[in-house]
């Protein structure tokens, strides 16, 4: 017996991995991956931990062997090592809803390794073409970065915009993809 009952699975599982970007934690449920954070060091990661307990009720369970994660452990190794371009992998919409999950699952399916996509371009493919900032939001707040490309959205005059994972994990991401050069150092 566990803490959710007899033979009852967790409501989400995840661990913290190494990426090319830093230490990610990756979290998921019965439905598929439903987080990834950036910089998962103590802090962050119990901030994160916090807010997946307030939603799903229950408390996460580390779980670094979790076939819910085994997935999306290997598609990021295999992405991180430029093996992999897109990451086919169930995912849990449920940390997000409206709006942002329309721009979301936009960005998902219509922006491809290697390219951009502007804000109010991506505003105007889900009809709402004065949505430019609203989709900086949606960016913002983002529960499954690198799997949902937020690196891909630019400002449309060529600058690279905010990012929740910060401008050179940004870089590094788009680097990665081909579409900026690499850093020289």
């Amino acid at each position: 017996m566990n803490s959710y009952g007899t033979g009852a699975e967790p409501a989400v599982e995840w661990t913290v991995v190494d990426s090319g970007i830093g230490p990610l934690l990756l979290a998921a449920t019965g439905a598929g991956l439903v987080s990834v954070s950036f910089h998962a060091r103590p802090a962050v990661r119990d901030a994160v931990l916090d807010r997946l307990r307030t939603r799903f009720g229950a408390d996460p369970v580390e779980a670094p062997g979790s076939a819910r994660l085994a997935g999306p452990i290997r598609g990021l190794a295999a992405y991180f090592a430029g093996e992999q371009q897109e990451l086919d992998l169930d995912l849990d919409w449920s940390l997000t809803s409206g709006f942002h999950r329309e721009v979301l699952r936009e960005l998902a399916s219509g922006v491809p390794y290697g390219t951009v996509v502007g804000y109010g371009e991506l505003a105007a493919r889900v009809g709402r073409p004065e949505g430019a900032q609203a989709v900086g939001a949606a960016m913002g707040a983002n529960p499954l970065p690198v799997v949902v490309p937020c690196h891909r959205v630019v400002e449309s005059d060529g600058g690279l915009g905010g990012f929740g994972g910060g401008l050179e994990t940004k870089r590094q991401l788009l680097a990665l993809e081909g579409f900026l050069p690499q850093p020289l150092f």
